[in-house]
């Protein structure tokens, strides 16, 4: 699936621990929460950037205690994606690239307000490959 929406190298971390041996990498944009942040920082290139955008409780933490650490002392930086600060420059840029289908959102599965429980026991599952969206329907339609 990640592939089918432009991604040049896949990584599957059921089958491989990236963070033990090979390549380094200038950007890690982790969705999937399952290393540590020192995993990660291992990974990285001399100047990488280490950003984490799926949830746990323990890659979280990591990123708040130990991102700020990791950042201050060496040219490695632990970003937390809740400092990214909106402008009205890039929603344009996100709304071009959108409108032009070079980006591609990834909707896995659609539940009615109304099932609201059942799109969340779902997505605790682990195993969406998109997003889980919530519909709200109007009156007007």
């Amino acid at each position: 699936m990640v592939r089918s929406i432009g991604a040049d190298q896949v990584i599957d971390y059921t089958q491989e621990d990236f963070t033990k041996s090979g390549p380094r990498y200038d950007l890690i944009l982790d969705i999937a929460a399952n290393r540590s942040v020192s995993d990660n920082k291992r990974a990285l290139s001399p100047k990488g950037i280490y950003v984490l955008v799926g949830f746990n409780i323990a890659a979280m933490l990591g990123v708040v205690f130990l991102g700020p650490l990791i950042s201050m002392t060496g040219s490695k930086k632990v970003v937390k994606p809740w400092s990214a600060k909106p402008n009205n420059k890039d929603l344009v840029f996100m709304k071009e690239v959108l409108e032009a289908g070079k980006v591609v959102p990834v909707i896995d599965r659609r539940y009615p307000l109304s099932e609201v429980a059942e799109a969340i026991r779902y997505y605790e599952k682990g195993h969406s490959q998109g997003k889980v969206v919530i519909t709200v329907e109007h009156n007007n339609k």
